[in-house]
This record gives C-alpha cells, sequence and structure tokens, in this order.
C-alpha cells in the first residue's frame, strides 16, 4: 500500500462528489470515533445487506450478479476488520439509530423500472464515493493505526463507486432506453445536489454520513 499516491486515487472521487466534508464534521468525529467505528461498522454491513438485496432482486441480471458477489465479499470483510478494531479498542458493538442521509437519497429514487434499478446504483455510487472521501480526510486526523486501515480501504472504496457507475450505465444500455448517457448524467447531477445539501446542511445527529454538526 505505500506505494499508492492517495492523492492521485483520490482526485475523480473528489471531482465526482458536490462538495468536500466540511472542517466541522471532521473535528467532531475526531472527538467521537467510538461512535464513527460503531456506524462505519454499520455501514460496512448494510452495503453487503443492500447488494445482496439486489442480487436476489434483479436475479436475471448475470453481469450484476457477479460484480455484487465480489462487492459483497469485501464489504463482509471490511465489517470484520472494524469489528476487530472496535473490541481491540474496547468500543461495545450495540444499536445505534440510523441518520438521515441514506433516506434522503432514497427519496430519489423512480418508482418504475429499470429507472428504479439505476437510480439505486447511482445512489451506492455516491455513498462509496463520499465513504472514500471521508476516510481520505480523516486519516491523517485520527491515531496511525486507524489512519493506516483507513487509508488500506480507499482503494476497495473508490473501486466500488466506479463499479456501480458501470452497472448504471450497462443497464441503461441494455435496457434501450431513448438516450442512456443523457438519463445517467441528469440522474448522477441531480442526485450530486442532493447529496451535498445533505452533507452541508445543519445535522443534530452524528454519524458516519451525517451533515455538518448543528
Amino acid at each position: 500500500m505505500s506505494n499508492i499516491d492517495y492523492d492521485e486515487l483520490m482526485k475523480p472521487v473528489i471531482g465526482f462528489l458536490g462538495c468536500e466534508t466540511p472542517k466541522a464534521w471532521l473535528d467532531k468525529a475526531v472527538q467521537n470515533l467510538d461512535i464513527l467505528m460503531l456506524d462505519h461498522a454499520n455501514c460496512e454491513k448494510k452495503a453487503a445487506s443492500t447488494a445482496m438485496n439486489l442480487m436476489f432482486r434483479y436475479s436475471f441480471l448475470t453481469d450484476l450478479q457477479v460484480r455484487l458477489a465480489q462487492l459483497v465479499r469485501e464489504e463482509m470483510l471490511h465489517y470484520e476488520q472494524v469489528l476487530e478494531l472496535m473490541a481491540k479498542r474496547g468500543v461495545e458493538l450495540k444499536g445505534l439509530s440510523a441518520g438521515r442521509y441514506a433516506g434522503g437519497l432514497r427519496k430519489e429514487i423512480r418508482t418504475y423500472e429499470p429507472e428504479a434499478l439505476i437510480d439505486v446504483l447511482i445512489i451506492g455510487a455516491f455513498v462509496e464515493a463520499r465513504s472514500c472521501e471521508r476516510f481520505y480526510a480523516l486519516a491523517p486526523r485520527v491515531d496511525d493505526e486507524l489512519g493506516r486501515y483507513y487509508r488500506y480501504l480507499l482503494k476497495s472504496e473508490s473501486r466500488h463507486y466506479e463499479d456501480y457507475l458501470k452497472l448504471a450505465r450497462d443497464v441503461a444500455e441494455s435496457a434501450k432506453l431513448k438516450n442512456p448517457q443523457e438519463d445517467i448524467q441528469d440522474r448522477i447531477q441531480h442526485i450530486r445536489e442532493v447529496e451535498k445539501a445533505l452533507i452541508l446542511s445543519p445535522d443534530e445527529l452524528f454519524r458516519f454520513h451525517s451533515g455538518a454538526p448543528a
């Protein structure tokens, strides 16, 4: 991992997002590492669950099956790794209420196919890209062990966002939409603005994907 140029790796990720994480959120995160790690574990588990649900719902899409199966394996590996770090640091695994982020994005999913699947995949890309951006921003601000782990995650998280985008484009092309590329770009831009608003607006609840601290 030491030979990776993290700044170069992150350029397309940051360029894809509509904004960078506010400094106030980073300051809050460093002061609440237990909650951060607990919610990070939840996020990895939910990411695996989301990918698995898509595999069952769209079992007729072969390319989707293979890529999502790979993603499920990686997300569950990350979940195990976060649990190990938590145990090492004496952070108890317990229930944690969900923040507004995922629900706010899900509200934008269209109600008809294949557009609903396209939106789910684009939202998946933004969630992975935001996770990647936050790991990158947090790495130099936390202790060495946690910083190394966050940098280790950058390569896979950046690939996950690209995989979701490619799947969205593939679905749009195979569904023979009238203007598949235009539809994808319009939805990316729309969801980018929604995601940006969730990240920059005041948020009462601190979570891994929460907005600016209220």
